[in-house]
């Protein structure tokens, strides 16, 4: 109910096709704040689907819902301890801020991104991305 669903969301958007990306992950819906069964010690998994709704809802330029995506992520990080998800999401919210044009926020939450990465090697990609996108808003 999770990782399929998710799979399949992730081929229809590589394909171009976000309304079916975000119709194929309604079915996670109910699942996404549970607990995964293959979790051992750690969470890995839960936040996948609500990951890949918010960046469908990127892809079609819907920056608030984007934000309330990736927001409900960040809200339940006691969830996913460990899980690379929830420090991707403080970057996608802060990338779906600016597609709402909402300059406060949008710093804000590349701020939070950027302090979370202070200790990271300077030339990770992603790293390098998002510095380059919080420049140009100063």
């Amino acid at each position: 109910f999770n990782y399929v669903p998710t799979l399949r969301a992730l081929s229809a958007l590589n394909r171009g096709e976000t309304a079916k990306a975000i119709d194929l992950l309604q079915i996670a819906v109910p699942y996404e704040l549970a607990v995964c069964s293959i979790d051992f010690n750690f969470f890995f998994g839960q936040f996948y689907p609500i990951y890949v709704r918010g960046e469908a809802y990127l892809a079609t330029h819907q920056g608030t819902a984007a934000a309330a995506e990736f927001q409900k992520i960040l809200d339940h990080r006691g969830l996913s301890f460990g899980d690379p998800v929830t420090a991707m999401a403080r970057l996608q919210l802060a990338r779906a801020y600016a597609m709402s044009e909402d300059l406060t926020k949008t710093k804000s939450a590349y701020q939070d991104f950027l302090t979370l990465w202070k200790d990271a090697d300077p030339d990770i990609p992603i790293l390098k991305q998002a510095k380059a996108e919080y420049a140009k808003l100063q």
